[in-house]
């Protein structure tokens, strides 16, 4: 974890500060004296500031790139009531000198404490052939580390690190608290499966190193084909998988979005499938809930006030709690 973040700026005014940063924009502008400075953008996950370097910059230049990680010395000033940095050294960082969570938004949770729990879930499987099915993902050397860190989404619900993760977890929680009503009807070993590999596809959907984007082969597929395409390929590697069970947990990717306008290729047609797109819904609505709550809270808005308009629910909304609160 680095030591010091853009947000603490005021706190270093006209100290000499040498910290790790996220290079977001670089240019060589013309000096009014003659000849040039380095322009740049510099960013954290506390937020950015813009950066220059007057002299000696070539080899910087030359090496340092938008988008890529560089470690930076230069001292904190005010210009223009905000704050910047004045450069005077900057190279590009090594992997292994940056932690990612230092610049992009990352789950509240415990990472290890997620996976464990997932993992516990797993082990209490009792389909032969689920369990090695789900295991085959999460072992995998490949997209088992990636699962663990990616986001759930690129702007919507759970876009942070360790989100993917993170949202999994909760749904399984749901899930094992809705298979018992609907004892007669759900398979919880197959509604559970179907919520740990539904969004595995977004771990080669998206990227997330630098910044929040689509790769390629998402723009292009999109996860849930990706998801489909590895649900393949893992099931050929397991002898004798059973190919109704394989249909089974296909339908379950295909389907989870609920609606053919959200996205999905089909619609919910077995127990499992309905229960899991209802409570895949919920719960990232009420994520999104959450995040809308926070931001009027950062805004000033009041406990008797709703929201701003949200884009994703389609509506404004209400904090209950902070409202019957707010009377009392």
């Amino acid at each position: 974890m680095k030591d010091f973040y853009i947000a603490d700026a005021a706190t270093y005014e006209n100290a000499v500060v040498t910290s790790y940063f996220l290079l977001s924009q670089m240019s060589a502008r013309d000096k009014k004296s003659g000849g040039q400075y380095l322009a740049l953008t510099l960013s954290d996950r506390t937020g950015s500031f813009d950066a220059r370097m007057w002299d000696e910059f070539a080899e910087s230049l030359a090496t340092c790139t938008a988008g890529c990680y560089v470690k930076a010395m230069g001292r904190i000033e005010r210009y223009n009531g905000k704050f910047q940095i004045t450069l005077q050294k900057m190279r590009p960082a090594t992997e292994d000198e940056i932690d990612v969570t230092d610049f992009q938004p990352a789950t509240q949770y415990d990472v290890d404490a997620l996976w464990t729990e997932l993992n516990g879930y797993v082990a209490g499987f009792r389909n032969p052939w689920l369990q090695p099915l789900v295991r085959s993902f999460l072992d995998d050397p490949i997209l088992g580390p990636a699962f663990r860190s990616a986001p759930a989404a690129k702007v919507l619900h759970h876009a942070w690190i360790g989100g993917l993760l993170e949202h999994v977890v909760f749904l399984l929680r749901l899930c094992a608290r809705v298979a018992p009503q609907y004892a007669d009807e759900v398979d919880p070993d197959l509604l559970m499966a179907g919520a740990i590999l539904h969004d595995f596809g977004k771990v080669r959907e998206l990227a997330w190193k630098s910044s929040f984007s689509y790769t390629t082969e998402g723009q292009l597929l999109g996860h849930i084909t990706i998801a489909i395409r590895m649900l393949q390929e893992k099931i050929a590697a397991i002898p004798g998988f059973p190919d109704r069970l394989r249909i089974l947990v296909e339908h379950m990717i295909l389907s989870h979005h609920g609606k053919f306008e959200f996205g999905s290729p089909k619609l919910p047609m077995t127990p499992e499938a309905l229960v899991f797109s209802a409570i895949d819904d919920l719960e990232a609505k009420m994520q999104n809930m959450r995040a809308e709550f926070a931001k009027a809270v950062e805004s000033g808005k009041q406990p008797d006030e709703v929201t701003d308009f949200s884009r994703s629910m389609e509506r404004p909304l209400l904090n209950s709690k902070a409202y019957l609160a707010g009377e009392s």
